[in-house]
């Protein structure tokens, strides 16, 4: 039976792998998500500005990052963005965790931009009153950002945000193809070995989905408790 099958790759160095590639996958997911985060709250800044080449910019960055597949981010930083780097840091990254520092910046780089797209509707949805009102009271941009339309807009970015963060969590088991030594490269790494794909690829699969129903879950949560209708008046 499958179920009892599972146990063969559940112990040892099998499991030490799945292990292995589960905190990676994890600790993928903390860092791109702590990085792409700021950036996309800069982005977002960047598409309200009064400057029109500011919001071009940031207008640019969000669409070329959209429009191009997940995939073809990841090869770029690991294949083409090395070579426009000098010899002795090209060396050096090659050397050391390539894979891993292309994944973050190719997951960084692709979340921050949808991540920005929902800040800024977060932001919009605030009534323009409250800023010309927090305005005319003498307080600067930055204190208006942070103590007038931030707290209001914040119920109504967070659900997105959340499900960026799960898109986020998906998006880890891509890096595979660079050779991240991720969930999804470890359980090819067990397949491999053990020659149990139907018990390798279940215990991974469950383990995505495990996390996926706590980060929905905890995107529950919070909707509940905080509910977005009536949030921005």
């Amino acid at each position: 039976m499958p179920e009892i099958a599972l146990g063969h790759i559940l112990h040892g160095p099998f499991l030490e792998w799945l292990l292995a590639g589960v905190r990676l996958s994890l600790q993928l997911t903390l860092v791109a998500l702590l990085l792409s985060l700021p950036l996309g709250l800069l982005v977002a800044l960047a598409r309200l500005a009064p400057w029109t080449a500011l919001r071009g910019l940031a207008w640019a960055y969000v669409e070329l990052v959209r429009n191009i597949p997940l995939l073809a981010h990841l090869l770029f930083w690991y294949f083409a963005v090395p070579e426009l780097l000098p010899q002795g840091l090209k060396a050096w990254l090659y050397a050391g965790h390539i894979e891993a520092l292309a994944a973050v910046a190719a997951l960084v780089a692709y979340t921050a931009a949808y991540m920005a797209e929902d800040i800024r509707s977060g932001l919009r949805a605030v009534p323009s009153g409250q800023w010309l009102a927090a305005r005319s009271l003498g307080m600067p941009s930055l204190s208006v950002l942070r103590w007038v339309v931030l707290p209001q807009a914040l119920r109504a970015i967070v659900p997105p945000l959340i499900s960026q963060t799960l898109n986020l969590w998906k998006n880890t088991s891509i890096a595979s193809v660079i050779g991240t030594a991720e969930l999804m490269t470890q359980a090819q790494r067990v397949e491999s070995a053990s020659f149990r794909g139907f018990e390798t690829f279940l215990a991974a699969t469950l383990v995505y989905l495990g996390v996926s129903l706590l980060i929905t879950g905890i995107g529950s949560l919070y909707q509940w408790r905080f509910p977005v209708a009536g949030a921005i008046r």
